[in-house]
């Protein structure tokens, strides 16, 4: 029938932005820094003065 027409549309359109925030919320939460630990060695090495 095509007065259920919009109907349709807009599950589809809720359904397909549920999709779009869930994929943004997984891919936000999942993404991890890896910790720069070359930092604290320059460190060490500029704080050693030659006398």
């Amino acid at each position: 029938m095509p007065q259920m027409a919009p109907m349709n549309w807009l599950t589809l359109e809720l359904f397909f932005t549920f999709m779009f925030l869930l994929f943004n919320m997984i891919n936000y939460f999942s993404f991890s820094y890896s910790p720069a630990s070359s930092l604290k060695s320059k460190l060490q090495i500029n704080i050693k003065w030659p006398w």
